[in-house]
């Protein structure tokens, strides 16, 4: 597997190596000896999730404040615009944000540490979105911050005239100055 540092410290880019010929291809994606020696993490998942959604939705920026997750992230079907937010106070890159383009064609991975705020958007007309996680869902302490905050300014690649697709919770996503931070 190749593994890329991102501009964010820590996020990484995972590559796991595809095995094609005409029949079609296979991949190893997920193995915990290769990823703690690819990455010098040695991490437990605890649970999988799995997501389908429509083009133009956006999911996020969301983290946990208690039961803090580490995410193992990719996607399965389509393509997704991914974005990390950092809010580590003590980071060297907080409040910046990375965005890579995951999906099923590329194979690509994207290794989120904990104490991150996390989100996508839909590239494709339709995306099944899977990852693991460090700790299990905990909704009484999930944190959303705003995805259009212009202190954060992220560039989602929206086109002209389409707003995106979001559920209440996401709508209500807090600024960078309300949201609570690590």
């Amino acid at each position: 597997m190749q593994v890329t540092p991102t501009a964010i410290h820590d996020v990484l880019v995972i590559e796991p190596k595809v095995f094609g010929d005409e029949r079609g291809w296979f991949t190893e994606s997920f193995n915990a000896g290769d990823f703690s020696a690819a990455t010098g993490l040695d991490v437990e998942f605890v649970q999988d999730n799995h997501s389908f959604s429509r083009q133009w939705t956006l999911r996020g920026l969301h983290y946990q404040l208690e039961n803090i997750q580490g995410k193992l992230v990719r996607v399965v079907a389509g393509s997704v615009f991914d974005v990390v937010v950092d809010i580590r106070q003590d980071s060297p890159t907080y409040g910046k944000w990375v965005g890579i383009e995951l999906s099923a064609e590329n194979h690509q991975q994207l290794w989120i540490p904990p104490k991150l705020a996390h989100g996508f958007l839909v590239l494709s007309e339709t995306a099944e979105f899977l990852y693991k996680t460090t700790n299990y869902y905990h909704p009484q302490s999930e944190a959303c911050l705003a995805w259009n905050d212009s202190t954060v300014g992220v560039k989602w690649p929206l086109p002209a005239g389409i707003a995106p697709n979001m559920n209440a919770k996401d709508l209500a996503g807090l600024s960078w100055e309300k949201t609570p931070k690590f």
